[in-house]
């Protein structure tokens, strides 16, 4: 039979206070236990809405990488980079098929810029050195020859990235700017040129004529010839615009022939065509120029089986004989005189008449 050992004969435990300190522990243990459980489920709580967060956040990124991707193929806008100094280049699909290249092949700087026109690859060159070297970026518009042969304008913008002042890394975008391109040279060149003979029209002659008198032409004049087609009015009259046009755009070609492309032809109006020379021509040379017009216009035009005829009269001036802002009314001055001798002939401005006419106002 058990016996409570000395000094604790015939006490128990609960009265020596050993009870209440066992109770006290296991309730501070039990508090100990369900702080823990209530810190775990907090953190687990935490933790789901970080992860419901996360999800919602990545569910919006892939929306709205599916957004930018449609919107970006849609402006044939695609993202390119190129790691600095190993020219690792990286693209998105939509840079692979500007060039007709197949989506995630492997690429090549060396071969790619192999797909510029000459023109735009030395630019590109030029542009892309320089902001790398200032830490800048660029833009440019340019030509490429895609892998299938197609040719097409492409818009480039380019940042560069520096890590300590150091580059790093070259990106930006690439967009597809072709019917861009087209429509522009399309606008650019119905202001410039008449459509119907593809000569220069009114608009650039003006130009032409406004550099010549400001000193600022490209290409040094040396004289201006006005030609009027004579019987032209009778043939549209007669035979109606189709034939009309059909002798315009004969009596073009032909000045194409007589004059060639070293020397600026415009149609300034209805059957009225200015010819710009150049400096390098003598009084001979134009007076030639001037006689192998009114021979070509002569040839009767083949139109739907007829030989319909017209013919030319040509007036002229020199630079030499005047001032630029004279230019044009001395040589419509001779033009006038050519149709008063009875048309089909050529006529130059003589400086020496005006000396007569203002000496006899004098007089």
């Amino acid at each position: 039979m058990f016996r409570e050992p000395g000094n604790f004969k015939g006490k128990s435990l609960s009265r020596l206070g050993w009870g209440k300190s066992l109770r006290e522990g296991k309730a501070e243990r039990d508090r100990m236990v369900g702080g823990e459980v209530a810190l775990l489920r907090k953190l687990e709580a935490r933790i789901r809405k970080q992860a419901r967060l996360i999800a919602a956040q990545r569910e919006a990124l892939a929306s709205s990488r599916k957004i930018f991707d449609r919107a970006s193929a849609a402006a044939n806008i695609g993202v390119w980079q190129c790691s600095l100094p190993d020219e690792t280049l990286d693209w998105t699909d939509v840079v692979y098929d500007m060039f007709d290249l197949p989506r995630g092949s492997a690429l090549d700087r060396g071969e790619i810029v192999k797909l510029y026109s000459e023109e735009s690859a030395q630019e590109l060159h030029k542009r892309r050195g320089k902001a790398i070297a200032d830490r800048t970026g660029f833009s440019l518009d340019a030509e490429i020859i895609t892998g299938k042969g197609n040719r097409r304008w492409i818009r480039i913008t380019a940042s560069v990235e520096c890590q300590d002042d150091i580059p790093i890394r070259i990106f930006g975008m690439k967009q597809d700017i072709t019917v861009e391109k087209l429509l522009a040279d399309r606008t650019r060149y119905l202001a410039e040129f008449d459509v119907m003979t593809g000569l220069a029209n009114r608009s650039q002659f003006q130009t032409r004529l406004s550099e010549l008198e400001s000193g600022h032409s490209p290409i040094p004049a040396g004289a201006l010839l006005l030609v009027d087609l004579d019987g032209f009015k009778t043939i549209n009259d007669t035979f109606g615009h189709i034939a009309g046009d059909q002798c315009l755009k004969e009596a073009a070609l032909r000045l194409k022939l007589v004059y060639g492309d070293a020397h600026f032809v415009a149609r300034i109006g209805g059957d009225e065509f200015a010819i710009l020379l150049g400096a390098h021509l003598d009084r001979n040379a134009i007076v030639h120029l001037a006689r192998a017009t009114v021979r070509a216009m002569a040839q009767p035009v083949d139109v739907q089986g007829r030989p319909l005829e017209f013919g030319a009269s040509v007036g002229g001036a020199l630079l030499a004989d005047c001032s630029p802002c004279d230019l044009f009314s001395r040589a419509d001055a001779a033009l006038y005189a050519a149709k008063a001798a009875g048309r089909n002939t050529y006529s130059l401005f003589e400086p020496e008449a005006v000396l007569a006419e203002d000496s006899a106002r004098v007089a």
